[in-house]
């Protein structure tokens, strides 16, 4: 039986296998002439290009709206849910 290739892409998304090393992955996610996402050192898809600035505006979008859904569930207590009964009159 032959080896299964490590690496390489299905329906254009890529894959690699391999085992993957320090400097490998330090070069995958900075890479300054490249796009806002680059292929994975190690599993399947995309990842993004810290060297981007375009990168960084998502990582600190995403991260204003995790802190705005966390200051919303801790301010949440002071109202009310008013989970009883409701009484509707129909005429």
């Amino acid at each position: 039986m032959a080896d299964k290739p490590k690496q390489g892409e299905i329906l254009g998304v890529p894959y690699n296998f391999e085992r993957p090393s320090f400097g490998r992955m330090l070069s995958s996610y900075w890479q300054p002439g490249e796009g806002m996402l680059v292929k994975k050192p190690f599993g399947i898809g995309y990842t993004l290009n810290l060297a981007n600035w375009r990168s960084w505006l998502a990582l600190l979008v995403v991260g204003a709206l995790l802190w705005q859904e966390q200051q919303s569930r801790s301010g949440g207590d002071e109202v009310e849910d008013d989970d009883g009964p409701v009484e509707v009159v129909v005429d």
